[in-house]
């Protein structure tokens, strides 16, 4: 045996390790988990096949798609990666919507403050309007609520697709 210690690879299927080991520079022997993982859901040889096929400068990154291929495999047999895609992108949808539901929400607060504040500052028997908001909302025992100036409707679609169709409205045109 050299004094070089066995790639991952190597250790795992009890070989010895030469200098010219295809796991060695992507497998080092304190990352045997990586290998065994890449191992169970490919196999050394067609992993050795794949790597040997790849230009040098994109085997790490290969090897990197393999492992995490190889782990969401191992969590979710039918969908692997995919599998985690897809909540992924469920997630951001229900988030989506979440934000759409909570702009109409502050949209509707926004009509309310206006409806009231045209109701009250009215000039009354000739006087004049109230022109301090703040003063406003202390009469009524609120708080003064910063909402923004345009609201961002989504639309996103009734097909399958993620097709995704954003506008921004001023409030000022509502």
């Amino acid at each position: 045996m050299g004094t070089n210690t066995p790639c991952a690879s190597c250790k795992l299927l009890r070989r010895r390790c030469g200098k010219d080991c295809i796991f060695a520079p992507y497998f080092p022997s304190h990352e045997l988990h990586k290998f065994a993982i890449v191992h169970k859901v490919f196999g050394a040889s067609n992993v050795s096949k794949m790597l040997l096929e790849l230009p040098v400068h994109q085997r790490p990154d290969a090897v990197s798609s393999l492992v995490y291929e190889a782990t969401a495999r191992v969590r979710d047999p039918v969908y692997g990666c995919v599998g985690a895609i897809w909540h992924l992108q469920n997630q951001v949808s229900q988030l989506q919507m979440q934000l759409v539901v909570a702009q109409a929400e502050i949209l509707w607060i926004q009509m309310k403050r206006e409806e009231a504040a045209a109701a009250v500052l009215l000039p009354q028997n000739g006087s004049e309007p109230y022109g301090n908001e703040r003063a406003l909302a202390h009469l009524h025992g609120e708080s003064i609520i910063e909402l923004p100036h345009e609201l961002i409707v989504e639309d996103f679609g009734s097909d399958s697709s993620n097709y995704v169709s954003v506008q921004r409205v001023p409030l000022s045109t509502i």
